[in-house]
């Protein structure tokens, strides 16, 4: 039986995805073991065993309208933020692998605190899966999607907060330097604290102007990032 035109056309970013999927663990650890210098860091084979498992998930749950999106919202290039965000990501990892494989500025972290690290950053990426999985509109960039039919999601982590994903990312920005073990790789990720919150205010106020039905949406879940507190 011949396949849908639907069906082929699916499996084209979803290809892509598992490609880049596949290609992105193995770059984060070609950058933080040549920084390192070794191979014989536990701390960093979790991390990427994490970040691998992270990966397949999301190619398997996140709808392929979603993955293409993501790649390239509306049709084009993500353009300055996604090199921003990888400079900063790639400057993460040389200087937890300069720093605890190395030179060790700063890689006293305690393995019970490493271990709790990487806890948190396994919660993070499933949160971050969790509302794509369930938000075909997670976009890379903040914008209203009409030729995608956007509408306002309320389910999963949306019943609890209105930005999960930001949520996640600034639990990912906390965690990710712990899990690597290495208190000065921080310091990169700084930067990316006032860019999410910065996104909030902008998607909030968007999405309030000119997606129907989240002003009743927002009223009924207060808090923005952390149930309870905002």
């Amino acid at each position: 039986m011949r396949r849908s035109r639907a069906a082929r056309e699916d499996k084209g970013p979803r290809h892509t995805a598992w490609l880049a999927n596949l290609v992105t663990p193995i770059a984060v650890g070609a950058v933080l073991f040549g920084a390192a210098g070794r191979l014989d860091l536990p701390g960093l084979w979790l991390y990427l065993v994490a970040l691998a498992g992270s990966s397949a998930a999301s190619a398997m749950l996140v709808d392929p309208g979603l993955l293409e999106e993501r790649m390239r919202p509306g049709g084009h290039s993500a353009g300055a933020v996604a090199i921003v965000g990888t400079g900063l990501c790639a400057t993460h990892w040389v200087v937890a692998g300069l720093d605890v494989g190395r030179f060790h500025w700063s890689d006293g972290v305690p393995r019970s605190v490493q271990g709790l690290g990487l806890l948190g950053m396994c919660g993070a990426i499933f949160l971050t899966v969790w509302a794509m999985h369930v938000n075909p509109f997670f976009s890379s960039v903040v914008r209203i999607q009409p030729e995608r039919g956007h509408h306002v999601i309320t389910d999963g982590p949306y019943r609890f907060v209105r930005h999960p994903g930001y949520a996640a990312g600034l639990l990912l920005v906390v965690t990710s330097p712990l899990a690597l073990g290495s208190w000065w790789s921080a310091l990169p990720a700084i930067p990316a604290i006032p860019f999410l919150f910065q996104r909030v205010v902008r998607e909030e106020r968007l999405s309030r102007n000119e997606l129907a039905g989240y002003a009743q949406y927002a009223a009924r879940v207060p808090y923005h990032l952390f149930p309870g507190l905002w």
